[in-house]
C-alpha cells in the first residue's frame, strides 16, 4: 500500500509482545485506508512467549511453535505489513523515517512514518570477558536463542552444563538442563539465588535447587570462559576455581535494547530504558511511543522508575499504545513488581519491595516471616509455605510480600499484588474476605497470618 492510499503511516520496530499488540490494537481501531501499519522484526519469529523458552528447552513444551501466539502470516492477513528478518538500524527523528536492513541480503531502505512505536525489547547481558562469545555459550532471550541452544545440546556429547546467574532465567534454565539429563552447576554473584527475593527467602530456593541435584556456587563471579583446541567452551573460571562445561547458559539478566533510541537522542533513564509518559508516549516526542522490555516503568510502591522485563507488562503496554495510536485513549499507571516462578515443585513469588528496595526508597519498615500450610493441616496434600511481609512503620502500609512453598503457594502473591495496588494497610488486609475451604487453605490464609503479624508489629513501632 502506498502513502496516497492511507492518511497516516504507523511504523513499529519490534514484532513481539508490545510491538504486535500495539499494531493489532491500532488496526482494530483504524481501517487500512486510514492507517497503514508497517512492522519490522529482525528475527525469524513474531508474537511468541519468551517466558516459555526454558520449558521448551526442558521438554515440558514439545514443539517450538506451541509458543507462537500469532504467525507473521496471521498478522499480514489482518492488514499489517510485517517485514521479517529486517532490522531497523537508524531512527531519523527530525525526518520522521527509519532505515532498515534486510538481515539476509544486506539491502537497506528508508521508510517514513507519521507515528512510531519502539518495541525493541531487551538483550541478554553478556559479560565482557575472554571466551564469552565462544561456541557453546548461549543467552536465552528469543526463540532463535532457544533453537540455537537446543541445536548445541543435540550436538554435544558431554553432559556438563554451567549456568551463569541465578535469577529467573538462570534458575529455570538450570531445571531445564537437569530435565535434559545434564550435570548442572550454577555460578551466582549473589549470596543466594533469586536476587529478586531477600537472601533469607533465597536460601529456601538454594536448598530446593540442591535437592534437585544442582550444584550452587554463590558469592562467585565468572572471570573467563575457557575453550578447547576446537575453540568450543570447555569450562568457566572464577577467581578461585574452574567448572567443566560442555555448554554454558547465561542467566545474568537483560538490559533494555535502547541503542537505536539513544543514537536518535531519545530520553533514557537510570536503568537504560526509554522514558515515557502515562500514555507511553516517549517524553518530549508527540508522535513516538515505546513499550515492553525497552522502557522503564513507575513502581507504584516506591514511586521510582524501574526496569521490569515481563511479558505481562509488554502486552498491556501494547494495548495502551495501540489505543492511543488508533485515536482512542489509555494509560499505563505503573506496576508493583509481581513475579512468580518455580524450581521443580517449589513455587517462588514476590511483589512489591524487598528490604533493600525499601531502604533505598527511604522507607522505614517492619518485616515479618511466618510458616503456614497451603491447605487445612488435616487435609491430604497440605504442604508448608513461608511468607515474608514488609509493612511501613507506623502507617502499616503494605510494602512487599515474598512467598516460597509447594503447590498453591505461588499464585497467593496475587492477593498481595492487589492490596499493594490499592494502597492497603496490613491491618485492612486482615479483614479481607478470602475464599476458604479445607482443600484450598487453612481458616486463616497464610497471607492473612502474615498480615496479622505485620499489623501487630507496625502498631507496636
Amino acid at each position: 500500500m502506498n502513502m496516497s492510499a492511507a492518511s497516516e503511516r504507523l511504523v513499529v520496530i519490534g514484532g513481539d509482545a508490545a510491538g504486535m499488540s500495539a499494531a493489532s490494537q491500532a488496526r482494530r481501531l483504524k481501517k487500512p485506508d486510514a492507517l497503514e501499519i508497517v512492522a519490522f522484526e529482525r528475527s525469524h519469529f513474531t508474537s511468541y512467549s519468551a517466558c516459555g523458552i526454558p520449558y521448551w528447552v526442558g521438554g515440558d513444551v514439545e514443539e517450538r511453535d506451541e509458543l507462537i501466539a500469532r504467525t507473521p502470516e496471521e498478522h499480514r492477513a489482518r492488514g499489517i505489513d510485517l517485514r521479517m528478518r529486517t532490522e531497523v538500524t537508524e531512527i531519523d527523528v527530525a525526518g520522521q523515517r527509519v532505515r532498515a536492513r534486510d538481515v539476509d541480503s544486506g539491502a537497506e531502505s528508508w521508510t517514513s512514518y507519521d507515528k512510531l512505536v519502539i518495541a525493541t525489547g531487551a538483550r541478554p547481558i553478556r559479560p565482557e570477558m575472554p571466551g564469552a562469545d565462544a561456541p557453546g555459550v548461549h543467552g536465552v532471550q528469543t526463540l532463535d536463542d532457544g533453537q540455537a541452544l537446543l541445536d548445541t545440546l543435540a550436538r554435544t556429547r558431554g553432559r556438563k552444563a554451567v549456568v551463569v546467574g541465578a535469577g529467573y532465567i538462570g534458575v529455570e534454565m538450570a531445571e531445564a538442563l537437569i530435565n535434559r539429563g545434564y550435570e548442572v552447576t550454577v555460578v551466582n554473584r549473589g549470596s543466594e539465588p533469586m536476587s529478586t527475593l531477600d537472601p533469607d527467602m533465597g536460601r529456601l530456593v538454594h536448598e530446593a535447587m540442591e535437592g534437585l541435584g544442582i550444584t550452587m556456587v554463590n558469592d562467585a563471579a565468572v572471570t573467563k570462559v575457557l575453550t578447547g583446541d576446537d575453540g568450543r567452551v570447555r569450562a568457566v573460571a572464577t577467581e578461585d576455581a574452574e567448572y567443566p562445561a560442555d555448554v554454558v547458559v547465561l542467566g545474568i539478566g537483560v538490559r533494555p535494547e535502547t541503542s537505536l533510541a539513544k543514537a536518535a537522542g531519545l530520553p533514557v533513564g537510570d536503568h537504560g530504558g526509554l522514558l515515557t509518559d502515562l500514555a507511553l508516549r516517549v517524553r518530549g516526542h508527540e508522535n513516538i511511543w515505546a513499550g515492553g522490555d525497552c522502557v522503564e516503568v513507575l513502581d507504584l510502591v516506591s514511586g521510582q522508575e524501574r526496569h521490569i522485563p515481563l511479558g505481562t507488562h509488554a502486552n498491556k503496554h501494547g494495548q495502551v499504545i495501540g489505543a492511543n495510536v488508533g485515536g482512542g485513549y489509555a494509560t499505563f499507571p505503573g506496576v508493583v513488581g509481581t513475579a512468580v516462578s518455580k524450581v521443580c515443585d517449589l513455587e517462588i513469588a514476590r511483589t512489591g519491595l524487598r528490604e533493600k528496595d525499601a531502604r533505598r526508597a527511604g522507607l522505614q519498615y517492619e518485616a515479618v516471616t511466618i510458616e503456614s500450610t497451603s491447605r487445612a493441616g488435616y487435609y491430604p496434600g497440605a504442604s508448608l509455605m513461608t511468607v515474608k511481609m514488609l509493612a511501613e512503620r507506623r502507617t502499616g502500609r503494605l510494602l512487599g510480600v515474598q512467598i516460597v512453598g509447594r503447590e498453591g503457594a505461588g499464585k497467593r502473591v496475587d492477593i498481595a499484588a492487589v492490596a499493594l495496588t490499592a494502597g492497603m494497610t496490613v491491618e485492612q488486609m486482615t479483614a479481607l474476605d478470602l475464599g476458604y475451604a479445607p482443600p484450598f487453605s487453612p481458616v486463616w490464609d497464610p497471607v492473612l497470618v502474615a498480615a496479622r503479624k505485620a499489623a501487630s508489629k507496625a502498631r507496636a513501632a
